[in-house]
């Protein structure tokens, strides 16, 4: 604002959780939510290739000029679910800010529990779902966490009308870390309950450097997701 110059710079910040150790999950994504205010950038974690794809469109089409911050892991390159169709990204086709659980087996007033992730995790937590038959859950993706989309989220939210006791937050990153200081407060004005949240417990480091421990971690966090 100082030079009068807009800017539409995006930043690519691989943010990712594959027991690479510290550094490797260090893009920060709790200061640059702490730094989200009065329109200033956007702050996105893609699930898809079409996501992705419409964001950047996005970013070069819009007559607004915000800075672009994409948290998004490199190994989503080669995750085998992370696909999507030509279809997605022709036509009328757009980026959405919040997904609803497309893979939901059944009627939305079955589902007794909400979890709510953005970026990577979504993954895990979908494939531990089929693994254990699980059949009450519905997982919704925050595609853009700044500025999120209320009216949105709050939409979907509604469409489950015997899960708003039991909304939970599931991240990758430690309690004092990512999104949850940002978002739970947010999805409480929503549910006008408490908030759940599954993920790592607090810590100095942003991630482990043992292997062992990661996995250890990452197995606990999608299971905490479906028991909290």
């Amino acid at each position: 604002s100082k030079w009068m110059q807009p800017s539409q710079l995006v930043l690519l910040l691989p943010h990712g959780y594959e027991s690479q150790g510290p550094e490797h999950s260090s893009a920060r994504l709790e200061r640059f939510l702490q730094l989200s205010a009065e329109g200033n950038w956007q702050v996105c974690n893609f699930t898809t290739p079409a996501q992705y794809f419409h964001a950047l469109r996005r970013q070069q089409k819009r007559e607004v000029r915000k800075p672009l911050v994409v948290m998004s892991p490199k190994s989503l390159l080669r995750h085998p679910l992370c696909q999507s169709k030509l279809a997605d990204m022709a036509g009328d086709t757009c980026f959405q800010e919040v997904l609803d659980d497309e893979l939901l087996t059944v009627p939305p007033e079955r589902v007794t529990r909400l979890i709510l992730c953005s970026g990577k995790v979504y993954y895990d937590l979908i494939k531990h779902r089929e693994e254990h038959e699980i059949k009450n859950a519905a997982i919704i993706r925050i595609e853009q966490l700044y500025p999120l989309h209320w009216e949105m989220l709050k939409g979907i939210v509604a469409r489950y009308p015997h899960a708003q006791k039991k909304l939970v937050w599931c991240q990758e990153e430690p309690r004092n870390m990512g999104s949850w200081s940002y978002i739970s407060r947010r999805l409480e004005e929503i549910s006008r309950h408490p908030v759940r949240y599954a993920g790592r417990e607090r810590s100095a480091s942003t991630a482990a450097g043992s292997k062992v421990i990661h996995s250890r971690e990452q197995q606990r966090l999608v299971e905490m997701a479906f028991e909290v």
